[in-house]
């Protein structure tokens, strides 16, 4: 089964898991009551983070035990006091970001009792969820421009904790080897006085499968077993991985260095993951079979409970919900406050693309992760006996030497009664008559069972091996088209292509029907075509990168009720996304394409996601005491808007690239070299996102104070494009605007910057001062105007840079459309 975010399977990819997330829907509870057993109850009252003023209080382990215990009880008491014994189930009471609890009903009854309850602040309708490398760090320049300057590869990332928010993690993988310099011992509280996470052991996953490089594991099924989906003996009631996903994303962000990627006794290169030194706490809350909301949101209070420095979610909603509420939901609100406890929150964009406004991560406390691909590519050739080759796609070995092989198509060597379709797709050996078969390469058809997952080039794999051919030719149904194959990313045992275009497809035929000789009946009298298949192992490095991957999710950001959007830049920044290698679980059930291997490529903007977290954690361990948002302010304003080439990036569309835009990649693709040493940063606070939600057209004040437990500030107005973000978005000017950013020096010493804008179209640009200079550690206030000088009724790029004397740059994206040229 293939898995995509949102249920839609981009082109390229393998594996993508998207996840259905839960809106703000109190107003909506009684159309979905009656299928409903699951709800989360938001509490009056602070949760820990949000009565906590600063920081340090966050790291107060037993203040944090106090806390829980205190609301636990109140929900208990509350439960017990106002519900029917045996109507009702708690499963979770959350207290660190959120204070309030899920509970399984058995009416609609017990919820409207809840509902009208002094002290229930909103009542959220659970919704099921589903699920959503060799040669990345080399391409991002990590070797060199950055682990050097962190003590080694080895080392990069030591201090640092990067938690998982997934399907688990595979513990025997070598990439989660121990790393000596920390403790061996199950309990983490050896590792670390301020991360407390704790090994929750299980099948498969021993009390010693916590090492010193995973540091904590814990899985998050209630819901799940509420709902009767949970199976213990397929899902494993353990931080185990019976998917593969979670185990790709967790040595993509921090896999130990040089680990060797060995498939069907190939070896593809050494892996690394970005932060090799930095450790792995694992939250599991997605199956097989998918999951819950209730889950995924215990998972993440526990997560930042624990002391997890990063947080990665590569899951995003199958569709936001319309109007203001998109910013207000539960899951918002839960990584609103993880950020304001001090945890830099990455999540995927979504493999909505190239669809305009797809995005699926949109608050502005959320780094937002484009996909794009590198500039490695697994081609395959197949050189035909007349001496000429078609190219196509194939992770297979060779046919021995140089020798050709006689080919045959399915239908010559198959049983006069086998079913056309079973045969033509080559899926099961019965239909073949052995001694015809033996020793050819068999020609395949790539038909429509192929896209409904009845039918995988896997088997066509399986089934020449089991009946002793020399390899297969996969051509295209025409019928189908070649837009989507899936499983050509799959390695293969035997040797194999797939001829993935229509024009290879129809030579190979010509060719094919040429040189074979038939009787009167159509019966072939000898098989004269030859052929033999080349190694599709070997990787090939175009230098034409990055390019932005035709599924990632495209912006603008969400609408709001006024039908524009709400002054956000996303996605916020790309990273590598296509074809990635790394960790996987044997024994996985979440696709049967990989099945049984230990590593695996797949794509999608779920393996983009970790390689930020990973850079993240780089930035954490050389600048332990910074902010989230100066983080992911130092990733954004350091990307590159250039290829390889020195040209600007390019953007898979439709059939054809086209120049990228911001609502493509964002502030540009992700520079960790620079992103460590970024000179200048923009930091926003706790209560900037407050007043950026207050701003949010439609929005009201007791709207915010019912998601996020505080109302908006006495003094009202202003504008979402207020924040005090790396990016300035505009999405109705009118006239003109005045806007403010306040930049923080971060470098080591006095540096001064002069700057440089290239104003959008329709649009006038003044900035003042134009020239600053700003001490260590200091700030300086920039006010800019703009002005509209015609109506473009659409979205224009520009561009704010801040160069200083000493070396950095900073770069702005200024997004604008312009509605009117009249002030109103």
């Amino acid at each position: 089964m293939h898995y995509c975010l949102p249920f839609v399977v981009d082109k390229e990819m393998q594996l993508s898991l998207a996840v259905f997330v839960l809106f703000s829907c109190s107003h909506m509870l009684s159309l979905f009551i009656v299928h409903a057993k699951v709800f989360m109850v938001l509490m009056e009252g602070d949760s820990f983070v949000s009565r906590s003023n600063n920081q340090g209080s966050f790291r107060n382990y037993n203040d944090i035990r106090i806390h829980k215990e205190m609301l636990g009880r109140q929900h208990d008491v509350l439960l017990e006091n106002l519900l029917d014994s045996g109507s009702f189930t708690k499963l979770y009471s959350y207290s660190h970001l959120l204070n309030g609890f899920a509970i399984d009903v058995t009416s609609k009854k017990v919820v409207e009792s809840l509902r009208n309850v002094t002290g229930v602040r909103a009542i959220h309708e659970d919704i099921k969820m589903e699920k959503l490398t060799t040669h990345t760090p080399d391409y991002l320049g990590i070797p060199t421009g950055v682990w050097p300057a962190l003590g080694g590869a080895r080392s990069s990332g030591e201090g640092t904790v990067i938690g998982l928010i997934d399907t688990g993690i595979n513990p025997s993988h070598p990439s989660f080897a121990n790393l000596p310099s920390m403790s061996t011992k199950g309990s983490m509280d050896d590792y670390s006085s301020r991360f407390k996470g704790k090994c929750a052991s299980g099948e498969m996953f021993p009390p010693t499968a916590c090492n010193g490089k995973i540091v904590g594991a814990q899985y998050f099924a209630r819901a799940a077993i509420a709902a009767g989906d949970f199976n213990a003996t397929r899902d494993y009631a353990s931080p185990y991985d019976a998917d593969g996903h979670g185990s790709h994303t967790a040595s993509t962000a921090a896999g130990s260095y040089e680990t060797p990627v060995i498939v069907n006794g190939f070896n593809y290169g050494n892996a690394s993951g970005m932060a090799p030194g930095a450790s792995i706490a694992v939250y599991k809350a997605l199956y097989t079979f998918g999951g819950y909301m209730s889950d995924v949101v215990a998972a993440v209070d526990q997560a930042v409970e624990d002391g997890v420095d990063i947080l990665s979610l590569s899951v995003g909603p199958s569709s936001v919900p319309p109007g203001p509420s998109a910013f207000l939901n539960v899951l918002e609100m839960e990584l609103l406050f993880a950020t304001k406890a001090g945890v830099v929150v990455i999540q995927a964009a979504g493999n909505g693309g190239p669809s305009s406004s797809s995005i699926l991560s949109f608050s502005p406390w959320i780094t937002t992760v484009a996909a794009s691909i590198i500039d490695r590519k697994y081609n395959n050739s197949i050189v035909l006996g007349s001496g000429h080759s078609l190219s196509g796609m194939g992770l297979a070995p060779p046919t021995p030497g140089n020798a050709l092989f006689p080919m045959a198509a399915a239908a010559d060597v198959s049983r006069h009664n086998s079913s056309i379709g079973l045969l033509e797709s080559c899926q099961t050996p019965d239909a073949f008559i052995p001694s015809l078969v033996r020793g050819k390469l068999i020609i395949c058809t790539y038909t429509f069972d192929f896209e409904f997952d009845s039918a995988s080039i896997v088997r066509v794999a399986e089934t020449m091996n089991n009946v002793g051919a020399a390899g297969f030719i996969m051509t295209m149904d025409p019928d189908v088209g070649s837009e989507e194959v899936k499983g050509t990313t799959v390695t293969l045992g035997v040797p194999g292509i797939v001829l993935n275009n229509i024009q290879a497809s129809t030579a190979l035929w010509q060719y094919y029907n040429a040189r074979t000789f038939r009787g009167r009946t159509g019966r072939v009298l000898a098989f004269g075509a030859t052929a033999r298949i080349l190694d599709g192992r070997q990787a090939i490095y175009t230098g034409q990168a990055p390019i932005v991957a035709s599924y990632s999710s495209r912006g603008p950001d969400v609408n709001n009720a006024l039908l524009q959007t709400a002054d956000v830049l996303k996605p916020t920044v790309m990273a590598p996304g296509s074809s990635i290698w790394a960790a996987w679980s044997p024994n996985s059930e979440g696709d049967h394409y990989i099945k049984g291997q230990s590593f695996a490529l797949v794509s999608g903007t779920s393996m983009a996601t970790p390689h930020v977290a990973g850079v993240a954690a780089l930035i954490k361990h050389k600048h332990p005491n910074w902010k989230p948002s100066a983080i992911v302010s130092a990733m954004m304003t350091t990307t590159d808007i250039a290829d390889n080439a020195g040209n600007p990036i390019m953007a898979q569309k439709t059939n054809q690239l086209a120049p990228a835009t911001p609502f493509d990649y964002g502030a540009g693709s992700i520079n960790p070299s620079r992103a460590v040493d970024p000179g200048l940063v923009f930091i926003s606070k706790f209560k900037n996102y407050v007043q950026f939600l207050c701003a949010v057209p439609g929005v009201d004040d007791e709207s915010v104070r019912r998601s996020v437990g505080v109302g908006c500030p006495t003094k009202k107005g202003g504008w979402c494009s207020d924040l005090n973000s790396p990016t300035i978005t505009i999405s109705n000017l009118v006239g003109s605007r005045k806007v403010t950013r306040v930049v923080t020096n971060v470098g080591n010493e006095s540096e001064t910057y002069s700057v440089v804008v290239k104003p959008p179209m329709g649009v006038r640009v003044k900035v003042t001062p134009k020239t600053f200079t700003v001490s260590h550690n200091g700030t300086r206030l920039l006010k800019l105007v703009l002005e509209a000088t015609d109506a473009t009724n659409n979205y224009s790029f520009g561009e704010m840079l801040l160069r200083g004397d000493k070396g950095h740059l900073a770069r702005v994206p200024i997004t604008v459309l312009v509605s009117s040229v009249l002030g109103s």
